[in-house]
């Protein structure tokens, strides 16, 4: 084989090499950058979540008679659901 061809495939494969290498980072760059996304979804989520909650905490105490009263008549609307259901059984 001449010195020439030799030459010319080390070459081309020194220039493969650096393009998978690139390529990698890229890749790797991108996994990253997704998991840096995720993760901040993940946390605003759930600070929304506990925002939500605790919204939800502080108005069934300013309205704890209407949380009773709704309460008491859900509960007695499904007793009365759940013994109609079985007289006709």
């Amino acid at each position: 084989m001449s010195p020439n061809v030799v030459e010319r495939t080390a070459d081309h494969i020194a220039e493969s090499a650096q393009q998978a290498s690139r390529a990698t980072c890229a890749v790797a760059d991108a996994i990253k950058d997704g998991v840096g996304v995720v993760s901040r979804v993940a946390k605003q989520g759930g600070d929304a979540a506990e925002e939500f909650l605790d919204d939800t905490t502080q108005r069934l105490q300013r309205h704890l008679v209407l949380t009773v009263a709704t309460t008491f008549a859900a509960g007695v609307a499904a007793g009365a659901l759940i013994g109609w259901m079985m007289k006709r059984r």
